[in-house]
């Protein structure tokens, strides 16, 4: 049985999308059979895996909205143990068209249930809100990966994620577990990053991550060509950052490791 593993963080620019299309990648490297979920309108998560110009009709909102089975609508990338169902910009309708629609909270959860047996992992990328669609995805996860910033305002909003954490706990999905923080954007240079890793390890303990991403201009480049960073720039310092990530979230959840 798959895990499916959220990655949130109401905040923008946290490095978010770039984790779960990275994450997904490396675990996809390892032989893993992964699947991407896109649940953000911006669809960035498809594009970064070189899904472009999709036009509407197999995607998440199909899926969420529409009924469509989530078998039907899973696409192949270009690597061969990723899969993805990817966003559209219709998405941006679902929370209102959602509004009166009974257990409007857990049709993704209904959605990726049946096909949790073809998977090792399922990572599914929220939208930078704490709305349906991310209420949706934490319905659906067994876990949330929660990647954070080494900047100035890292903590602000954080207690409001993980309000609405133990809130979907108590209400819709009381499995949900905190598969780690990770931080992100580390600069060694500044005193700030190395102030922020301090206070984020002081807030959560264990929780944290041994690996850190660290600022990287293949890392940022890498969407623009539709490639997660393993396809982009394989010897890089961000591709080594998501290999190592992968490795302890396939250790952390009893997967073997192949060479």
């Amino acid at each position: 049985m798959g895990k499916v593993i959220t990655i949130a963080n109401q905040k923008g620019g946290v490095g978010k999308t770039t984790t779960a299309v990275n994450l997904a990648a490396c675990i996809a490297a390892a032989e893993k059979r992964t699947l991407l979920v896109d649940a953000d309108p911006q669809a960035n998560a498809t594009s970064g895996v070189g899904i472009e110009g999709l036009s509407a009709g197999k995607s998440t909102y199909e899926v969420i909205v529409g009924g469509m089975s989530a078998a039907e609508a899973i696409q192949q990338t270009q690597m061969p143990y990723l899969s993805i169902i990817p966003s559209h910009i219709d998405l941006v309708g679902a929370e209102v068209e959602l509004v009166h629609v009974e257990d409007r909270d857990r049709k993704l959860k209904a959605a990726l249930d049946p096909i949790r047996g073809t998977f090792d992992f399922i990572f599914v990328d929220c939208p930078p809100s704490l709305g349906l669609l991310t209420l949706n995805a934490l319905a659906a996860a067994d876990s949330v990966l929660i990647p954070v910033q080494c900047e100035y305002y890292a903590l602000e909003g954080l207690g409001q994620l993980l309000n609405t954490i133990n809130m979907v706990k108590k209400q819709l999905n009381e499995q949900l577990d905190i598969e780690g923080v990770l931080l992100t954007m580390y600069d060694s240079r500044l005193r700030l990053s190395n102030q922020i890793v301090e206070e984020v390890k002081k807030y959560f303990g264990e929780k944290v991550f041994k690996s850190i991403v660290t600022r990287n201009v293949r890392l940022s480049e890498a969407p623009s060509f539709g490639k997660p960073i393993i396809l982009y720039d394989a010897v890089s310092m961000g591709t080594r950052n998501y290999m190592e990530l992968a490795q302890e979230v396939l250790t952390k959840n009893n997967h073997r490791i192949t060479n």
